[in-house]
Order: structure tokens, then sequence, then C-alpha cells
């Protein structure tokens, strides 16, 4: 018999309570630990995040090495940190929700996928060795609905997640068995009509500010 890993969030029943939300689990899977949450951004909250971002997108880039890659063909940016008001806000809700220290959060990210554009399945963690203080979870907060596509696929666990406007994805890959961090493969569908908005809130295993 295997003995159930420890998982990093702690719920009991179906809610996440932070110091501002009554977060509401909505979906779950045990090992890898996944939740698909709601009520983790206000609408308004989401608005702003896109308004703020939206002069600021680049082509986005992978890995440690920055590079673009046919693999992601959405556009991002990263906001400073705590840049302001609302960023300060999310981050700390993050942190409290993914029950990791905001110091050990790297800058929140917001991506924008227009149609045809998507994430081939990857991983969030970096290559074992490659980086000594390794991601171990992420947050993907939906800023809006998609009219058609963009589903967030697991293909391993033949999982997927509809992008729902103020809603979220929780995953952790810190487990010692590897096989389930290798189930966090995840990919972003093309989106098919409309666009697809998302801030994703990653967390290192050291201190990263």
């Amino acid at each position: 018999m295997t003995i159930k890993e420890q998982t990093i969030v702690t719920s009991s029943g179906s809610k996440i309570l932070t110091k501002d939300k009554e977060i509401r689990i909505v979906g779950k899977l045990d090992e890898p630990l996944i939740l698909i949450l709601e009520n983790v951004l206000s609408p308004a909250e989401c608005d702003l995040l896109i308004d703020l971002a939206a002069a600021r997108m680049q082509r986005a880039k992978i890995g440690s090495s920055h590079d673009v890659s046919e693999v992601r063909t959405s556009s991002s940016m990263f906001f400073e940190e705590s840049e302001n008001e609302c960023v300060g806000q999310v981050e700390a809700r993050a942190a409290e929700l993914m029950n990791i220290p905001v110091s050990h959060a790297e800058p929140l990210q917001v991506l924008r996928y227009q149609p045809g554009e998507q994430y081939h399945p990857h991983f969030d963690y970096f290559t074992p060795g490659s980086n000594r203080n390794n991601r171990i979870s992420t947050l993907i907060m939906y800023l809006n609905d998609v009219e058609e596509g963009g589903e967030t696929y697991f293909p391993s666990l033949h999982f997927s997640v509809t992008p729902k406007k103020g809603s979220a994805v929780y995953f952790e890959y810190f487990y010692n068995d590897t096989r389930l961090n290798e189930l966090t493969l995840h990919a972003g569908h093309p989106v098919a009509a409309g666009e697809k908005w998302v801030a994703t809130q990653w967390m290192r295993r050291q201190r990263y500010r």
C-alpha cells in the first residue's frame, strides 16, 4: 500500500477562506492535488488586470532560457512586485490560497491567447538539477469567459478545465514521487473563437523576492 503524500494546500470541505474572499472548491483531484476554484477574483479585478496589462503585451517566451518558441504562441507580460493596489491584493490572496509566503512568488504574469494560439503540453517545474530554487505550485486565474476553446488540459489525466471569468485552477508538483509530478503535464488548448486572458502565479520552493 502506498502512503498518500502530503499536499501544500490545506482545504476542508468545499471552501478556502482567505482574509478577503470565500473561495469555492468546485472540482478536485487528490494526487497530484488539482483544485478547480470559483470566486478567486472579482469581475472588477479581472477587468482591471486586463486593462493594466493590455498595452504591455509581448510575444510569450518559455523556460529559464526565455526563448520564443512555437510551443507557446500567446503574448504575455509581468507585473512588478506589488506594482499597484490591485496587483498587491491579488498576490497576497494567491499566496494565502496557495499556502506559501508571498516572498516565494514569482512576478504575476498575464497572458492573452487569440484565435489559434495555444500552449503545447509542458511542465511548469524546471528540469531537476537545472534550478536549485524550483517551482512547486501554479495558480492559473481566468480573467474572461472564452467564446470557444482555450481549456487547460492535463493529457496524462484526461482532465480539462474550461475558462470561466474569476475562476482558477490550482495544481502542485513538489512531491517526492516523481510520477505524481509528471502527471501535472498540461497544455492550453487553442482558442477557437474570441480570446482568452489569464493571470498566472507560480511559487518557488525557497524565497524568490
